[in-house]
């Protein structure tokens, strides 16, 4: 007997300088949907730790009400976990689906372990196995602080050199210790670079944050591609540079006549409805990508997406015995046989990965009419990133 709730874990590691907001954004991200007044038709989100969820909250009341920005965590990593509970459970759909909760685990890495030495080695170690934590994530966030390009705004060279060099030289301290058995099958394989605090750019879309990047940093991101490359296996399943963000956790404004008093504005968010789409949809699509395009091993390829056959069942609304059927082959199989399996499903994945425009608008009307409550919520991230391309929020490859 499958065990209930069936839980779907996705997983999105944050990595930015101390001040960039980190603290901020998972703040606001979480706190609007726990106001009174908040609705969502499809799930409730949930902080799987009470008391983690107390504290974001918090903050979140502390900005709305107080306009009090909450208190860095210096050197401390946090992982929050949150439940996307879906509704209808009780349904005759909802006991067919594929699962029944989507948990989102988001890793926020501490900035200041990429601006100063470790000062021991205790704390090397516990900075490296903080570090494997993270490699169960599919999808990174490397936040560029937007007040920081404020401050180098026309010598933004400057900043965006040193940032991406104690990233890379942050990676490079721990590079022996995360080596010691060869290069790591299971790592973050999309990197995205995002533009936190956007909200100080009004006049800004996604490519206007791109065109700087490649303009002042190409090289930069480019050695930072190559440092990755150097940890893991099958490098040619990597993408860094592709992928650009724009976030904010609300509008900050300081008062003409009090210019110590900051109004915080927290419904003119940008980007952060984007992040379960992302930490959902995103893997499942570039898993297709690489497959087709790069011969991929296998121990590779199952660490690609974790759970993309799950998805793609939901999406498609594929009967999900028949990929329970093919995961379990796969399983069984010889070394031969997985390849050829594996190469079998991805025209199965690749259905879900490209399912857009109005044939995906169809899908999720179906799905809400029918109280399938699973496909709803995935067809809508799929539209709600392709909104986000869109509205010129975010920006990755076709």
């Amino acid at each position: 007997m499958a065990k209930f709730p069936r839980v779907r874990e996705q997983h999105v590691a944050v990595f930015g300088e101390s001040g960039s907001g980190k603290t901020v954004l998972v703040s606001s991200f979480f706190g609007p949907t726990q106001e009174g007044s908040y609705d969502n038709d499809l799930w409730d989100l949930v902080a799987d730790d009470i008391g983690n969820g107390h504290r974001l909250y918090k903050n979140f009341l502390r900005m709305r009400d107080l306009s009090a920005t909450p208190q860095p965590d210096r050197f401390k990593a946090s992982t929050y976990y949150f439940s996307v509970k879906l509704k209808g459970g009780d349904t005759d759909t909802a006991k067919k689906r594929p699962f029944d909760v989507l948990r989102l685990a988001w890793h926020d890495y501490p900035g200041e372990w990429f601006e100063a030495e470790p000062s021991s080695p205790l704390e090397r170690e516990r900075r490296t196995d903080t570090f494997r934590s993270l490699l169960r994530s599919d999808v990174a966030l490397l936040l560029v602080d937007g007040q920081k390009l404020l401050d180098h705004r026309g010598d933004e060279q400057l900043y965006l050199k040193s940032l991406m060099f104690s990233f890379r030289q942050g990676l490079l301290s721990m590079k022996d210790d995360l080596l010691e058995d060869g290069p790591i099958v299971e790592f973050p394989r999309v990197w995205i670079l995002a533009l936190s605090k956007a909200d100080l750019f009004p006049d800004w879309d996604v490519d206007t944050f791109r065109d700087l990047l490649i303009l002042n940093a190409a090289e930069d991101i480019e050695q930072l591609r190559s440092t990755i490359a150097d940890f893991i296996d099958t490098p040619a399943a990597l993408s860094i540079g592709d992928d650009f963000l724009l976030l904010s956790s609300a509008k900050f404004e300081r008062e003409s006549t009090s210019p110590q008093t900051i109004d915080i504005d927290l419904t003119r968010r940008i980007g952060l409805d984007l992040v379960l789409p992302v930490a959902s949809i995103l893997p499942l699509q570039r898993r297709v990508q690489w497959q087709e395009k790069h011969d991929i091993p296998l121990k590779v390829l199952d660490s690609l997406a974790d759970g993309a056959e799950l998805l793609a069942a939901a999406l498609t609304n594929e009967k999900f015995a028949t990929v329970e059927k093919i995961l379990a082959k796969m399983v069984k199989a010889s070394p031969g046989g997985k390849g050829k399996i594996a190469a079998a499903a991805l025209p199965f994945l690749a259905d879900a990965a490209r399912l857009v425009g109005p044939k995906l608008k169809e899908m999720n009307a179906q799905a809400r009419m029918q109280r399938d409550y699973l496909r709803a919520a995935l067809t809508q991230f799929k539209l709600d990133l392709e909104q986000g391309v869109d509205d010129k929020v975010i920006r990755n490859p076709k």
